[in-house]
């Protein structure tokens, strides 16, 4: 039998589990601002790519917009099941590392919902590519699952 023992700076970890929390509500405020802006009703999720080519000029640039900043979140949430429980598992065996590296996947998160529709707001409907400013996350999220992944084997190994 194996003994988890939760190491004292695992407060650490569980500081940057709530920071992600925080991310998802500024997440879904953005997101309301630019619906606002696009006048795109609930429930609808996105502005279709036809109310987008039939719109005005300013009104189609506020439905790509919400649309960038709407795709922003849900790809935020798409990949915060795994990033918050490899964060939480690699917090027993590396609460450091697991939290720094969880701070650069949360900051790298708002680096590119930011990204995503500022390059867009210049006028250049270019896909969202200011969205790889923050593509730093990518390497964290797969940096936590490696040490989720130690921290596994160790316990196992014990």
């Amino acid at each position: 039998m194996v003994t988890i023992e939760v190491p004292s700076e695992y407060g650490y970890v569980v500081l940057t589990a709530v920071s992600t929390f925080v991310l998802a509500s500024w997440h879904g405020i953005r997101v309301g601002g630019y619906r606002k802006a696009a006048k795109v009703p609930y429930p609808y999720e996105y502005a279709s790519y036809e109310q987008i080519q039939t719109a005005s000029p300013d009104k189609q640039k506020a439905m790509y917009l919400f649309n960038c900043a709407q795709r922003a979140h849900q790809n935020y949430n798409e990949n915060l099941t795994s990033a918050l429980g490899a964060l939480l598992i690699a917090g027993l065996g590396y609460p450091r590392a697991a939290a720094i590296t969880g701070a650069v996947w949360a900051v790298n998160r708002v680096v590119y919902a930011i990204g995503y529709t500022k390059a867009e707001e210049k006028g250049a409907q270019s896909g969202g590519k200011g969205r790889y400013y923050g593509l730093l996350w990518n390497i964290a999220h797969v940096v936590l699952i490696g040490m989720a992944g130690k921290t596994g084997y160790d316990l196992v190994m014990a």
